[in-house]
Parts: structure tokens; sequence; C-alpha cells
């Protein structure tokens, strides 16, 4: 009995309401949510907005006005919108995260508004000490203007006012400044953000005289010719971005009421960097950094332009991430790609400036679409042995596409393989070796092969056996010289004659060498795991040109540890060349033989002497 009692006194006793310390909140929504305090006049544009929009439901023929005025430490707002009574007020102003877009049956109609979250007034107070707001109904004609007047503290009054204080349906709002805000208040900062905000909304705003709205949009205009249209839009890119761009691609996309315009940057930028687009909502700006509006690989775009479809986050300063931004995200980038493929197909020249730019967008893209590797495959550069060509070029060319995984392995193979006529692709740079491989699925019959140390080896002329047997002297003092480092050395005859020797090496043998290192500077077990590890991997090679009167000289010495001195001042020589990256053993191994060198040659004068 008694525990029926207690469970009937707890079900009686009335909720809770939460108690809202507003100017927390307000710190909250400035530190926080907000990126600047100048998303208040957002938030006042898209109240008026929105109330013009609830009356044009109802009344298509409604004035659509909305006027600002700026004046010592405060603004007025005015609106011809669908305004509020009494009871509206009390409902929906004084309620903390109640949104008036959801009162009166308008829920269905929710998609023809900005607002989407009810915070509304209270960003204002980011900037505001007080707040008052007078507005008349037009859905109720008897209905008195009423008045609501609140401060940051949390305090408000409401009161109805004569017929004459608001003789037309409609609101006004009117922002008192709070200490150190007042800037955010002047006309000229009024004026640059309501046109920053609200230059593409359908109505007419005004701040004081001056017209805030610019429409047609640039990219819906109508222009006398393509060529200037591309004019304007340049300008308009230059004004809003700052740059002049190399082109400008329409990103209209109906069935996602999407209509826009991206201008791709006249100078190389890093497929790191994620470019900033602007982004407008039913025509108000809802964010200039909108980051996930296209694929990663669209690096080279900014692009402005307004939706009816996408979501705004709570702060409305960024997109929702969901189906439907993916979906956009997809149909903007195809757009990017039909304006590529057309460029190949109708004009070259301007699809040639581009990729002298922006290549590196476009191997993006192709590594992972067919289709556009095969478009692009003509247009796309890459470093080859015989100069800067499209793969298909070099494929015409080569029977066998040869390449190098790194520009190191590059480097060292490019200038001999290119005298033995040997074509070599550098794909070392990003995108590029995994372009060279997908080769084959967009051209049928092509050979690709990556280019190794035995290769290269391969296609250099062996020397007559009698005259390396009559070397064998030279070639074991050499070979026991760099046998510490890991490289062995052998003989070849190439050209150009230029060169004494070429060190070659692949990435099994790097790591090898790694690996050697490594157990010589380990402990007793960690030695013991890594020395297991030895295996056959191969060796980088000194391989030295018999053609060269250097090395004939070289081969002549008859003292072991000349001969030792100047394989090392080779070996060091040829990694210089190779532009290659020097161990401490490496440079150790330079000093060493640059040393010994000296020495030689001033005892031989002393002796000479």
């Amino acid at each position: 009995m008694d525990s029926q009692t207690s469970q009937s006194s707890q079900a009686s006793q009335p909720p809770h309401t939460f108690q809202v310390d507003l100017r927390g909140l307000v710190d909250l929504l400035s530190h926080h949510l907000y990126s600047s305090p100048k998303v208040y006049l957002r938030e006042l544009l898209q109240n008026a907005v929105d109330a013009i929009t609830a009356r044009r439901a109802e009344q298509p023929d409604a004035p659509a006005r909305v006027r600002l005025y700026a004046e010592g430490g405060s603004l007025r707002v005015e609106d011809t919108g669908v305004g509020l009574t009494e009871a509206d007020v009390h409902t929906l102003l004084a309620t903390i995260g109640r949104s008036s877009k959801r009162a009166d049956g308008l829920q269905e109609a929710r998609s023809d508004f900005l607002g989407q979250f009810g915070i509304g007034l209270l960003a204002c107070f980011v900037v505001a000490e007080r707040i008052r707001v007078v507005s008349r109904s037009a859905r109720t004609p008897g209905a008195a203007p009423v008045e609501w007047t609140a401060s940051d503290d949390g305090s408000y009054t409401v009161r109805t006012l004569a017929d004459e204080a608001r003789p037309e349906p409609g609101t006004t709002v009117h922002l008192t400044a709070r200490a150190g805000a007042g800037e955010w208040l002047t006309g000229e900062r009024v004026l640059a953000l309501a046109r920053d905000f609200g230059a593409l909304l359908p109505y007419d705003v005004r701040v004081g005289e001056e017209e805030v709205t610019d429409l047609p949009a640039p990219w819906d205009r109508a222009y006398p010719s393509p060529a200037g249209r591309r004019v304007a839009l340049a300008r308009h890119c230059h004004d809003l971005f700052g740059f002049t761009p190399l082109d400008a691609i329409d990103l209209s996309v109906p069935v996602a009421g999407i209509r826009g315009v991206a201008y791709v940057l006249p100078s190389a930028v890093s497929p790191a960097q994620r470019a900033g687009h602007r982004v407008h909502l039913k025509g108000m700006l809802l964010t200039e950094r909108g980051e996930q509006l296209l694929p990663d690989w669209a690096f080279f775009v900014r692009c402005v332009l307004d939706t009816d479809s996408l979501r705004p986050t709570a702060s409305r300063e960024s997109l929702y991430e969901d189906e439907t931004l993916a979906a956009v995200r997809e149909a903007l980038g195809e757009r990017i790609r039909s304006w590529l493929t057309g460029l190949a197909a109708g004009d070259p020249e301007r699809l040639a400036a581009f990729l002298s730019v922006h290549h590196l967008g476009v191997k993006s893209l192709a590594r992972h679409d067919t289709e556009m590797l095969r478009t692009m495959l003509p247009w796309l550069p890459f470093e080859t042995t015989d100069g800067r060509l499209s793969l298909e070029e070099f494929a015409q060319r080569h029977p066998v596409v040869h390449f190098t995984r790194s520009v190191e392995e590059y480097r060292q193979v490019a200038p001999i393989a290119s005298a033995q006529g040997v074509g070599v692709i550098n794909g070392g740079y990003t995108y590029d070796s995994e372009l060279i491989e997908a080769l084959p699925s967009v051209r049928p019959g092509t050979v690709v092969a990556e280019l190794d140390a035995d290769t290269v080896t391969a296609h250099l002329d062996a020397v007559d056996p009698a005259e390396e047997l009559a070397l064998s002297g030279f070639l074991a003092a050499a070979r026991a010289r760099l046998d510490p480092l890991g490289c062995d050395v052998v003989l070849r005859a190439f050209h150009p004659l230029s060169v004494p020797a070429l060190h070659l090496d692949d990435r099994a043998a790097r790591h090898e060498q790694a690996r050697a290192e490594a157990e010589e500077k380990a402990d007793d077990l960690w030695a013991g795991i890594l020395g297991s590890l030895r295996g056959s991997a191969p060796r980088a090679r000194l391989v030295l040109n018999h053609l060269n009167p250097l090395i004939r000289r070289i081969s002549s010495l008859g003292d072991p540890e000349l001969i030792g001195t100047a394989t090392e001042s080779l070996y060091g020589q040829a990694l210089l060349m190779a532009q290659r990256p020097l161990r401490p053993a490496d440079s150790a191994l330079l000093n060493r033989a640059f040393i010994g060198l000296l020495e030689w040659a001033t005892h031989s004068e002393d002796g000479h002497r």
C-alpha cells in the first residue's frame, strides 16, 4: 500500500524545466558554434526572408522587402513578412530551440525556409546587449502589434502596442550593441555583411538606400557571346576570390537544385590543400569554406553555387554529410570530368595550358577512372629519357615501356639507358607509377616493365673475356675495397664514354643494406635475429666503363692500395652523379679517398723531384 502511494505521489509531481543561463549560452554560441560574430546579420536576414516566404505562401501578392538601418551603435531591420501575434511571441521568441517554421501547419513547407534549428534571434546576443522586436501578424488582421524586449541577462518583457506602432503586417528588430561590439553595427560593416550573405536572395533587400541583392547570379545571366560570358565570370572570380581563373566550369545540376560555377586556379596547389568553396542555401551564403562539396581530386578549382537541397549543420556554416551531399559531390565531379573531356576533344590548346599547371589533379582522377585515363592519355606529360612526353607517344616509340618507381632510380639509369637505346619513364612522381602500370588496361598489347639494376646491366655490352681475365687482379682489388659497403664491382662497355662508372641498385639491395647497418648497431639478440634475415638479396653494384680512358688507366695500376683508393673515389663520384643520399659510411669513404689521392699525388710529385 505504501509502495503504491509512493508511486502515485511520484507520478503526480509536475515535470521540471531546464533553467538556461543565457549569458553562458551566448558565450557558447560565440566561441564554439559560430566562427565569427558576423553571423548575427545572417540570422537577421534569414528570419526576415523566412517570414516573407511564410506570408507569400498564403498571400502570393504580399510585398517582399527587407530594410536595414544602422545608426549610432544600433541596428534596425524591417521586413514585410508574416509577423507575430502575442501568443506567437510567448511561444516562439521566448523558448530557446523552438522554430517558428514548425508552427501553424508549416512543417510540411519547411524546405522553403532557410532556418532549420530555431536558434534565431538568440545569435544576435553575440553582438547586442538588448533586442527589441515589434511585430504585427498578417494571419490575424485584427491583432494589435506586439513588442518583445529581451536583455542578455535572460529577462524579457512582452506588451501590446497601439495600431500606429506598426500599421502594416511585418516585423521590426532593433539591436543595441553590447560593449566592445559597436563596430559590428556600423553602416559600412552592415552593408558589407549584407552583400556578402544576401547577394543572391530572391527579395528586395537594402541597407538604407543601397541595394544588397545582385540578381540574376553571374552564371545565370544572358551574355552576348561565350567570350563575353568568360570575361564576366573571370571578373566575378577576381572580385570574389582574388584571382583570375584559367577557365570557368558550369556546375548546373537541376535535379539537385544546384546552379553555380567552378573557377580553375591559375597556379598549382598541393593536393593536400583543401579548397574553400562558397555555398549559398536558397540564396543565403551558408559558408565560404565548404570543403566537402567536390571530390578530393578536384583540388584545382574553387566554386560558388546556390542550392536548395543540401542540409546545413547546426551552426549553418557547413554542410551535413549525408547521402544527398554524396550524390551532389559525385554529380559536380562529373561536370568537371565532362569539362576536361570536352577540352580534350575540342580545345587542345586550352587543355595544354590547364595541364601545364594542374596535371597532378588530372593524374589523380585518371588513376581511378579508366575512361579519364584513356581520354587524357595523349595529353598527360611524363618525364622520360626522350623528354617530356605523354604515355601514348612514349608507347608508340618503344616496344617495352620501362619505368622506375623512384626519382633516385631514374637518375641512376636514365643517362646510360638512353645511350643504350632503352626508353625509361620516371615513375617516381606522385601517381605516375600507378598510371604507367594501368597503361595496358587502356592500350591493349602494351608491355610495361619495371627497370631494375639487372635489366640495365643486361643492356650494357660485355667485355671480351680475354680482356676481363687480364684485368682480374685489378677487379679483385676493387671488389675487396667495396665489399664492406655491400657493393659489387662489374666491368662493362657502354656509352656515353664520358661516364667512368655507374652505381646501380634497387629496392631489394637498399633493404639488404639497411638490414646490414641495423645488424651492426644492434645488441647480440637483435643482431642474431637480423643476421638470420640475411638472404640472397641482390647487392648494389658499381659498373665500370671499360671504354672510358680513366678506367683504362686505373686498371693498369699495379699498386692494390692505389687501386682501392681510386675505386672508392669512383664509387663516391657515381653516388653523387646519381644524386643518392650519402650514408655516414659513404661520406667517410669520400673523405678518405680524397685525402688518399692527394697524398698519392703529392708523394708522386715529391718523388719526381
